[in-house]
């Protein structure tokens, strides 16, 4: 209830119904005075951030100490008390990604060549590309001048040498290498390849892809993979419907919940996860700066938090038996994988056709 000057007159001003009380209970709009003051604008905002700020970190603390209580909460109606679910979600995971994408970066050289994996088919001396460049300078020098008849190739020299062979090699997502448009439609045309729709459709992006980049794997992949990463918020929030299904099609002779009530328990869990994440994230800021072996141990601790933190709830909210609810939680597990790596591929895809 704010504390502005309520009216004398019981009529509602937005939906004329008479009144009985402070609130309206048509409309649910509370009967004040409409004219306010400068002043009562700013402490109506700071009350209403203020209102979210404590509803979200009371019901940030029962989520992640009390697994499946604010989803057990929500099904029995108890719900003004709580921040709700879709507002938490949508707090939490935009604070993940805002903090995520700043951290990593993958159009900046650096993360993209910690992200790009070896390519062993182009190796010189035994050694791939990205060996050669984890090399410290005395090593490097070393292995420069035994490829180089004895002769330190400079860093400049060095770049200019990766940057030729990674050139002449290019991008390839199939096991066709053509080097224009022109070249490949000719091929189609005299018949000597006969090519599906997507197979069609990869090759021009590959073709597409080279020139653009100027043959250079590197810097296609480093460009790809941040159009990729970008739409891990799409591809979350697309999972979790499939989650609350294979919930769902697991519980589906308790037949007091429903499709939603299934959703909300898959909402609480995405946030335990993001939350999860952003202390990993900060663990392994923490261990780039200081090095500390140490935490690797907690970030481990904190994978298997996930895990457990999925099963407790499970057996909190579903009310189920240990052996069942085990039972079940792996199922769940064991789809979940499946259900992420099917829809990784098909965002691989659409990433890769429409970039």
């Amino acid at each position: 209830m704010s504390h502005f000057k309520e009216r004398t007159d019981k009529i509602c001003l937005n939906c004329n119904a008479a009144l009985h009380g402070t609130f309206c209970h048509i409309c649910g709009q509370e009967n004040i005075e409409p004219k306010e003051s400068a002043w009562h604008l700013v402490t109506h905002f700071f009350n209403d951030i203020t209102h979210f700020d404590g509803k979200f970190f009371s019901s940030l603390k029962l989520l992640v100490t009390r697994p499946g209580f604010l989803s057990t909460e929500y099904y029995r109606g108890r719900r003004t008390s709580y921040l709700n679910p879709i507002r938490m979600y949508v707090f939490t995971s935009a604070i993940f990604f805002l903090i995520f994408f700043s951290l990593y970066n993958v159009t900046d050289k650096k993360n993209a060549d910690a992200i790009i994996t070896d390519d062993s088919s182009v190796k010189v001396a035994g050694k791939t590309l990205r060996e050669m460049r984890l090399l410290t300078p005395d090593s490097l020098k070393k292995f420069t001048a035994k490829i180089n008849n004895g002769k330190p190739i400079s860093s400049d020299g060095l770049q200019i040498y990766f940057d030729s062979i990674d050139n002449i090699n290019g991008f390839h997502f199939t096991s066709s290498k053509y080097k224009s448009k022109q070249e490949y439609d000719a091929i189609l045309q005299k018949g000597i390849k006969k090519h599906n729709w997507l197979e069609r459709k990869l090759i021009y992006k590959e073709i597409e892809a080279n020139e653009k980049y100027h043959n250079s794997r590197s810097q296609f992949l480093a460009a790809f993979i941040g159009v990729f990463i970008h739409r891990f918020p799409q591809m979350l929030f697309i999972s979790l419907p499939f989650f609350a299904l294979l919930l769902k099609l697991l519980y589906i002779r308790r037949k007091q919940y429903y499709y939603v009530s299934h959703g909300i328990f898959g909402i609480h869990f995405y946030v335990f996860i993001f939350i999860v994440l952003l202390l990993l994230l900060g663990f392994g800021a923490l261990k780039n700066l200081t090095h500390w072996q140490w935490v690797i141990y907690l970030q481990q601790f904190l994978g298997i938090a996930i895990l457990f933190y999925l099963y407790k709830s499970m057996r909190n909210f579903y009310q189920q038996g240990r052996a069942k609810t085990l039972l079940k939680f792996l199922l769940l597990s064991m789809l979940s994988v499946y259900l992420i790596a099917f829809l990784f591929i098909i965002f691989f895809l659409f990433s890769f056709i429409n970039f």
